[in-house]
């Protein structure tokens, strides 16, 4: 049998980027530290299991990390179950009422609920695992099924979790406290568990074409492809349509502001196959769209990367976020962002110095005249951002962040894996 070359050999074959990749941004010996830890954990099997392999924050993260930890040697892999639209309905449910919507949830869909994620569980096959990630409520109860033995289960959820409605939460904990670990994004989204919790904020990859530097002949080529005009000062949301997004109030905000300036908005977006609701909130926008609202719907992460970087102000008004990755990569495109006061988005902007924040309409169409009109002001604002996403935001860090984690858990483990 003809064997596979050496990982090294292999991921120069690929074109695959290499944590060494990161020296320029990060520096050597901070690489250095990142390849120690990395040795320790040579050859242990590592899974991560979600909803979807496309759209969202969670499949962002997955994507290039997941590819990192492979040519580190750790042999990492990922899951994706699969769902009925009963089953995303109710998830959907459960990721509103985590962000702290007051909703019902039946018997009868929490029966749905199970019984899928039961089934999935007999075709995922998860023995020899030195690990197991599971995120977010989708999947969640796969570990009453298939934890057994030494190995660590971990549940990392995504969510902003600072006000959960509680009946929800209550239902959705007795599974939560059958992990090891729970992993947040903030500590801010700490709650009463029996479980240890551990707090790990995401991270981007500079080097994916949604990140990676764009020509100016690559950013007007691409914008012209999709027909949005560049005689106007750009302003971009850049989102999953979701409510929690507020493209409404994007929207209110934008036409606020072209009462003293000219401009045109973009909203750009993608329907994840897990969420059943964001086909609703697109007809919504759509019907709200005039000459100078442009919405697109297409899974183009050049597009992205262009509009970041050709766009005056980029917006992200989310008024729940457990994050927001569209934050971070757009400060690292050096644009003047303006972001909702959720806790993922506070936890990225600092008021004034590396982007601004706000908690209504009319102090966004300020934000955004007072932008317009002082492109000094968003350049300085876009090289803070940038910056503050080199030091805390990139994947080299979140790729530590889970080494040291692993590391706690199975490092010291000679052999030990789930059988």
């Amino acid at each position: 049998m003809i064997g596979l070359p050496a990982t090294d050999t292999l991921n120069a074959t690929l074109g695959l980027h290499t944590i060494e990749d990161y020296a320029p941004l990060i520096g050597s010996e901070a690489v250095e530290r990142i390849l120690k830890k990395g040795q320790r954990l040579r050859g242990r099997r590592v899974v991560h299991i979600n909803s979807t392999f496309y759209g969202g924050g969670v499949a962002e993260i997955l994507t290039p990390m997941t590819l990192l930890m492979n040519t580190m040697g750790i042999e990492t892999g990922w899951r994706a179950i699969q769902g009925t639209g009963q089953f995303f309905s109710c998830t959907k449910k459960f990721h509103n009422a985590l962000q702290g919507v007051e909703v019902e949830i039946s018997e009868a869909e929490k029966a749905v609920y199970e019984q899928v994620v039961w089934e999935n569980a007999l075709r995922l096959h998860l023995d020899h695992h030195d690990a197991v990630f599971v995120h977010d409520p989708q999947p969640l109860p796969l570990v009453t099924r298939l934890k057994r033995g030494t190995a660590p289960w971990i549940w990392q959820c995504h969510i902003d979790l600072s006000q959960p409605s509680r009946p929800t939460w209550d239902y959705l904990r007795r599974f939560v406290e059958e992990y090891d670990i729970c992993v947040f994004s903030l500590p801010g989204y700490a709650q009463q568990l029996r479980t240890r919790q551990h707090f790990i904020p995401p991270a981007i990859n500079p080097f994916s074409v949604k990140n990676r530097e764009l020509s100016e002949d690559e950013i007007h080529a691409c914008l012209a492809y999709y027909g949005i005009p560049t005689d106007r000062p750009i302003v971009v949301q850049i989102s999953r349509f979701d409510r929690w997004k507020d493209p409404g109030g994007v929207i209110e905000a934008v036409r606020l502001a072209r009462k003293q300036v000219d401009c045109t908005l973009v909203l750009l977006g993608n329907t994840a196959v897990d969420d059943p609701e964001a086909g609703v909130i697109l007809e919504t926008i759509h019907s709200a769209a005039d000459e100078h609202i442009i919405v697109v719907s297409v899974e183009d992460p050049l597009l992205v990367n262009a509009l970041q970087r050709h766009a005056a102000i980029v917006l992200q008004k989310s008024i729940r976020e457990g994050f927001g990755l569209t934050v971070t990569e757009a400060m690292w495109k050096g644009a003047a962002v303006i972001g909702g006061t959720a806790a993922g988005i506070k936890r990225q902007i600092k008021h004034g110095e590396n982007g601004f924040l706000v908690d209504n309409i009319e102090q966004t169409a300020e934000l955004i005249v007072k932008l317009l009109r002082a492109p000094d002001l968003r350049r300085r604002i876009g090289t803070a951002g940038r910056e503050s996403v080199r030091r805390n935001f990139l994947l080299s860090r979140l790729t530590e962040d889970y080494l040291d984690l692993l590391d706690s858990q199975i490092g010291s483990q000679i052999g030990a894996a789930t059988r």
